[in-house]
């Protein structure tokens, strides 16, 4: 049963997405500021939160932060405000999901049911993926720890730049363009923009060093990864 957690203070629209939610047979909580939503998080432990983003005492990226990255859950940012400034930082802190305020009570109820089916994707499939690793370069990803490793340290990645990193690293030497990268990773027809793609390549590229020009930019088109063997090794 999937557990949800509610962060909004707006009374009515909490009520509203809690019923919706209910409906579909989902466990639901919920929070009317940041500081509850921290407490709701560490005693519920659900597997989605869907957290508005201005709210009293703590506001939703401070509760982002503080959540636990390493096991936290699938994050579906809300709010009033239609900048892309908003919606970069939200998407730069990690957040695997971005809605603006006013929507579709059904497309919230899609958005979450893809975050749920992404989080889950290794323990659905634990016996296939237990043994399966993808070694590239001084990277190994193992799919079942859900954990990638560069010369053998292992890298803080969200759960979206783990899910775009094994995709490409699934299909070494294809080009995806940003809209296919957005239906594949985020598993909906995504409608935060293409830019979504460019931000989450960026911190992957950042992260992953010297490793780095595994990721390719196709001009015009998107990313492709590719083995490589670094001179300096």
């Amino acid at each position: 049963m999937m557990k949800v957690l509610v962060v909004e203070d707006d009374f009515s629209i909490s009520s509203a997405i809690t019923y919706a939610l209910e409906r579909e047979g989902y466990t639901v909580r919920t929070a009317a500021d940041g500081e509850e939503a921290l407490e709701k998080a560490e005693a519920f432990k659900p597997d989605v939160i869907i957290l508005d983003i201005m709210m009293p005492k703590m506001n939703g990226y401070e509760v982002f932060r503080k959540l636990n990255q390493k096991e936290r859950p699938g994050v579906l940012l809300l709010t009033v405000k239609n900048d892309i400034v908003d919606k970069v930082l939200g998407l730069e802190l990690g957040a695997d999901d971005y809605m603006t305020k006013p929507f579709d009570i059904r497309e919230v109820l899609v958005r979450v049911k893809a975050l749920y089916r992404r989080r889950n994707f290794a323990y659905d499939n634990s016996n296939e993926l237990e043994k399966v690793n993808i070694e590239m370069g001084g990277l190994s990803i193992q799919l079942y720890s859900r954990t990638v490793r560069m010369d053998g340290h292992e890298l803080d990645l969200t759960l979206k730049e783990f899910d775009l990193l094994v995709e490409l690293a699934c299909n070494p030497d294809r080009v995806y363009s940003r809209k296919v990268l957005l239906k594949k990773v985020w598993d909906i027809n995504y409608a935060g923009g293409t830019r979504t793609v460019d931000i989450h390549i960026q911190r992957l590229r950042k992260k992953l060093g010297r490793w780095q020009g595994l990721i390719q930019t196709i001009n015009g088109i998107g990313y492709k990864i590719i083995p490589v063997t670094l001179d300096n090794e």
